[in-house]
């Protein structure tokens, strides 16, 4: 270890504690910031922020590891990333590859992990109790993994399972062109998520040279894989399971020889002195930190630079000047400006690169976006620095276009270098700089506490930043002042200098046809991860120089100072023996119910406020549905400019039209919020309709409709599920047929009678008094009219009957979607049964890790697997909800979920009581987990007063229902309401079935039969051989060329080759055929006709009596 710096010293050992070095300055922290910090540094070069938090009921931590997918092998493009996977799968200590995920699940945790470019983040949280033993089975990941053997192809699955649900996706395939194209050789070219082909290429390429050799050893004795069997095997494994045993598991030799190469890559990389550690707990720091010695110790420095960069950037000069052109998947008009920018961190004091963002992203008056809105050329615009990896920078601005502005790109381009023009130009003053360090200042001050596993990821991230010890907290958050000496301004004028189309690049995104529109003539080439089309010209002479002459338009000019900074920052704390635990219902008129609570427990000077305008004229047709959300959006449109500088000032708001009128909130300082609400509430009654922004809010409508059935297959099957059981809905094609012919009138017509007939749900909550919540309230009402009732205006749930088991099967529009999807629905039954939602709630807590382990994990189903509680419409109805998005078709997947049930009915009926308590511990854990701020508490409490069942105590008192719940009773659910062979089960499964071919595989079943024939016509052959070539289910163009190789000379062996697409027919791999012959089943063919059958639920309206009012309502 180096010599004692500065400021350290030697941590406190006892109980043979490895040693560890302690930084003994303060960690500057925020002054609301009741936690205790420590850094410490252990003998193996590992740092780890430790913190103490003694009001903690939930624990966390995150390693962050400073390599990421830009240092993966040149020739297996996503290692790092199948590192992450491949590492959880069990260690020396704990060889089960789920006992991680299941430990956490049983004390109310959760884990995850992510490989970014230049880093790799592993995180959890736990119950607090749980922590060291979540810790120890976390640390092992890092010293002593298995990777195991077992594991190898069904993570190699996932990595690829994973690509092919980003693959018609255009963030990942746009971010994917443009490290494309960069200089040839850089590294920020590699393709970083990786999929089956690019892992194994490497290996499948010395096999063909015949230069695969096995036998080598993969990793040391010392980490060897331990005879425990890793991947536990089902207790009945049932039939057409589609797992597969340790021999076939690991991927032959070409998985074989991956794995040895993953091992090797990690043995080298994941070196203890790049690790950056943050662990949260109730513990004292002292016990955290002898805890983490303990335990990450053993974590080899490898000798490895600590903090690797890359200094050098990917644009060279032919990757500058240029227009790139790029087809997208969905059907959106988007511009995006990027120029080469150094690394930022280095300048966390000024943070110069966020001081140029906050002018260019601006949306106030003045601003480029106010006056390309004004041209109605953009629906959004934003920028700011994007720090690639560690070592390179890009600036960026992103603009989303109307149609018009598609058009007119040029110009929108030449408006934005027009802005960087004035920015050249300009004097900045010492205010504008000040007004960012004020603002960072209260933020930080008045910082809250947020989910424990996001801070400790925040800070693992940020310890490998180049920041004095006692700053790695404020540093990022908190922002300073120029230097006198000018410096600092100086470095801003030489970034602009650098913002030049010759140092640029403009990525311009459309549909193919949309760009064809504008240049037929479009050279078309294509990037070969994804398939994504492009184009690439250079600007021409008098682009260049238009974009770099001086500013000419006199309507782009600097902000001036934000008149919501907030300057009343008085919080009146007093003792109090305990919080109130639910907001007071203070007023109820005709027209308003207003709910009230004074902040009693976070003690900050901030506040919310939640205005819910409920009318039955939001959503009578279809029609009537689209005119409610074109006026939101038009309101929202019509604040842009004034709302902006309140949220940079901390003060935000939402306004959006749901099924039952328009929802606001407002949220941030309090000092100003009586300003927000007003101004929104006027606006919200008196928006002139303007003609030109209602076509651009009719085409982002339209865009955003259209685009959805573009989306993830599982998002597909959850809306037609939702839709189903929902009473009253139009569907986004009922929508999208209303949408041309709405006029600037009918909007007008419409916000008149939305806001004549009207009940609205408020909350006021936090720094504000009652009188101040009452005046809230007066506002919200004047102009309004009260609705004749205020029976209907809850969606009601259409509720799938007892003894039904439904199924609704329907084509995914997109051709290219490689993924189907099943959503699978069982209805368990009103929530006013307290009982019911108990046991179901505990149900689902012990579903939910087995569905994820064995559909997802063991048996490779897909990416996206899940189950978990679902609330219908109205939230009077739940029930359990299984999702899972695959390539093999949904029948299948229907089989394999009521494969998955019968499993889980014979793990409940043999469950030990003690584990049977460990979920019933987890489950109370989470319910009584104290909310962690005050937009966690108004959130609980929101959620009540929309429903309409001010049931506020809810999770304490299930809590408490929970302790005298028994297995028998759990069980008895399962198996009344959920599993298949129930006779009183309420079951609607809907399948999005994938358009596209898709190449078959060589079923085993197939091959044997192939070979049979093999055997019997051409005696000789090798029948077993091609099992060492091939995988396991081959592809069957591969299979056919492999035996087209052995045999296809002979006349024999051409009457053979010709019987296979027969036999493969006849003998199907699983999952690769859709069938409708479920003998329980129900196919919906016309679902208008099944919805009307369904009987709706029934809203219990309030659950609770409160007794806040003189008079008690009920």
């Amino acid at each position: 270890m180096a010599q004692a710096r500065p400021q350290w010293r030697k941590g406190a050992q006892d109980n043979g504690t490895p040693a560890f070095s302690v930084f003994e300055g303060s960690i500057k922290k925020s002054e609301k910031d009741d936690r205790d910090y420590r850094l410490i540094q252990l003998a193996n070069g590992l740092k780890a922020m430790i913190i103490h938090d003694p009001t903690a009921d939930k624990a966390a931590a995150s390693l962050d590891v400073a390599v990421g997918h830009l240092y993966d092998p040149v020739d297996m493009p996503g290692l790092a990333h199948f590192c992450e996977h491949l590492l959880f799968m069990g260690t020396e200590r704990f060889p089960k590859e789920n006992e991680y995920s299941e430990y956490l699940s049983k004390n109310n945790g959760h884990s995850n992990a992510y490989t970014s470019t230049s880093n790799t983040n592993y995180y959890f949280n736990v119950a607090t109790p749980a922590l060291a033993g979540a810790l120890e089975r976390f640390s092992g990941f890092f010293h002593s993994p298995l990777f195991s053997p077992s594991c190898t192809s069904r993570e190699l699955n996932a990595v690829d399972s994973e690509h092919k649900k980003n693959h018609q996706v255009d963030m990942w395939r746009i971010f994917q062109l443009n490290k494309y194209l960069s200089k040839p050789g850089h590294v920020w070219s590699k393709f970083g998520s990786g999929n089956r082909d690019s892992l194994t290429q490497a290996a499948r390429d010395l096999k063909a040279k015949g230069k695969l050799v096995e036998g080598k050893q993969s990793r040391p004795a010392s980490i060897a894989p331990s005879p425990i069997p890793s991947r536990i095997p089902s207790p009945a494994p049932s039939t057409a399971s589609s797992s597969v045993s340790d021999a076939e598991a690991d991927g032959g030799a070409i998985g074989r020889e991956t794995r040895r190469r993953l091992v090797e890559w990690w043995e080298k990389e994941y070196c203890a002195s790049r690790m950056n550690l943050c662990v949260i707990g109730k513990e004292s720091l002292d016990e955290l930190s002898v805890l983490v010695s303990k335990l990450f110790s053993p974590i080899r420095n490898r000798g490895q630079d600590p903090v690797p960069m890359i200094n050098d950037h990917p644009f060279g000069e032919k990757e500058k000047n240029t227009l790139v052109s790029v087809q997208t998947v969905m059907g959106f008009h988007a511009l995006e400006i990027s120029f080469p920018l150094e690394y930022q961190p280095p300048h966390y004091r000024t943070k110069p690169a966020s001081f140029l963002a906050h002018l260019i992203g601006h949306e106030g008056p003045g601003s480029l976006h106010s006056y390309l809105k004004n041209k109605h050329w953009v629906t959004s615009l934003s920028s700011g620095p994007q720090n690639l990896a560690r070592g390179f920078a890009m600036f960026k601005v992103t603009i989303h276009l109307t149609e018009e502005g598609f058009k007119n790109h040029r110009s929108v381009t030449l408006a934005a270098f027009h802005y960087l023009a004035l920015l050249r130009s300009a004097h900045f003053e010492g205010y504008h700089q000040h007004e960012r360090v004020l603002l960072s200042k209260l933020r930080f001050r008045f910082q809250e506490k947020r989910r424990p596993d996001d801070y400790a990821t925040w800070v693992s991230e940020h310890l490998s930043w180049e920041l004095p010890p006692d700053l790695l907290i404020a540093g990022p958050q908190l922002t300073w002042d120029w230097a006198a000496d000018g410096s600092d301004v100086k470095r801003l004028h030489e970034y602009l200098d650098s913002f030049r189309p010759t140092e640029g690049r403009v990525v311009l995104m459309a549909k193919k046809e949309e760009h064809e529109k504008l240049d037929a003539n479009q050279r078309w080439q294509q990037e070969p991860v994804y398939g994504t089309g492009f184009s690439v010209k250079t600007f021409d002479e008098g682009f260049v120089k238009e974009a770099n002459a001086p500013n000419p338009l006199p309507e782009l000019y600097l902000p001036g100072p934000n008149e919501f900074v907030p300057t009343n920052l008085d919080v009146e704390k007093r003792d109090v023996s305990e919080f109130s635990k639910r907001p007071h219902l203070i007023r109820q008129t005709p027209l308003s119910t207003l709910w009230h609570k004074k902040d009693d427990r976070f003690w900050v000077p901030k506040a919310s406020v939640m205005i819910d305008i409920r009318t039955p004229l939001a959503n009578t047709s279809a029609r009537a549905s689209v005119l409610t959300r074109l006026y939101a959006d038009l309101v929202n449109d019509s604040l842009t400019e004034f709302s902006y500088d309140a949220d940079l000032a901390g003060l935000s708001y939402t306004l959006f039209s749901h099924s039952n009128g328009l929802y606001m909130t407002m949220n941030g300082y309090n000092d100003k919020m009586a300003v927000l609400v007003q101004d929104i509430l006027e606006k919200l009654k008196n928006t002139p309709i303007n003609e030109n922004r209602l076509a651009s809010m009719k085409e982002q409508a339209q865009r955003e409709w259209r685009n959805f059935f573009l989306g993830q297959s599982y998002t597909l099957s959850d809306y037609y599920a939702r839709y189903i059981m929902t009473e009253t809905q139009w569907t986004i094609e009922e929508k999208l047929k209303e949408l041309p012919n709405i006029t600037a009138k009918d909007v007008e017509e419409q916000a008149k009678i939305l806001l004549q007939g009207v009940n609205i749900r408020m909350l006021v909550a936090g720094n504000i008094y009652k009188d101040e919540a009452i005046k809230i309230a007066d506002i919200a009402e004047q102009g309004l009219t009260p609705a004749d009732t205020v029976d209907h205006l809850n969606d009601k749930a259409l509720l799938i009957p007892e003894g039904t088991d439904n199924i609704w099967a329907a084509p995914i529009l997109n051709p290219n979607q490689a993924n189907s999807a099943i959503t699978y629905f069982l209805r368990f039954g009103p929530i006013t049964d307290q009982r019911l939602r108990v046991l179901g709630s505990l149900l689902v807590q012990i579903l939910n890790e087995p569905a994820f382990n064995i559909l997802r994990t063991r048996e490779q189903l897909g990416y996206i697997v899940s189950c978990t509680n679902w609330s219908l419409p109205g939230s009077a109805e739940k029930g359990i909800r299984i999702v899972v998005q695959s390539e093999k078709m949904p029948s299948y997947l229907e089989e394999r979920v009521e494969a998955f049930l019968d499993e889980m009915k014979m793990k409940l009926q043999g469950m030990p009581a003690e584990e049977f308590q460990e979920q019933k511990n987890s489950l109370q854990k989470k319910w009584l987990e104290a909310d962690k701020n005050l937009k966690d508490e108004v959130s609980r409490f929101i959620s009540h007063i929309n429903s309409g069942h001010w049931d506020f105590l809810r999770n304490e008192n299930d809590a408490k229902a929970l302790e005298d719940v028994t297995k028998d009773e759990v069980l008895s659910l399962f198996l009344s309401k959920v599993h298949q062979s129930s006779s009183s089960r309420g079951k609607l499964s809907v399948h999005m079935i994938s358009q596209k071919v898709h190449s078959k595989h060589v079923s085993p079943k197939a091959a044997e039969a192939f070979v049979s024939e093999v055997a019997t016509r051409i005696p000789g052959v090798d029948t077993q051989a091609w099992r060492a070539e091939l995988d396991e289910k081959p592809l069957l163009q591969d299979f056919a060329d492999y035996w087209n190789g052995k045999i296809g000379n002979s006349n024999a062996g051409k009457t053979v080759l010709e019987l296979l697409p027969e036999i493969v027919k006849v003998h199907p791999a699983e999952g690769e055929s859709q069938h409708y012959s479920k003998p329980s089943a129900k196919y919906i063919e016309d679902l208008a006709q099944f919805k009307g059958t369904l009987q709706p639920s029934v809203d219990p309206g309030p659950m609770v009596d409160w007794n806040d009012l003189p008079i008690s309502r009920f």
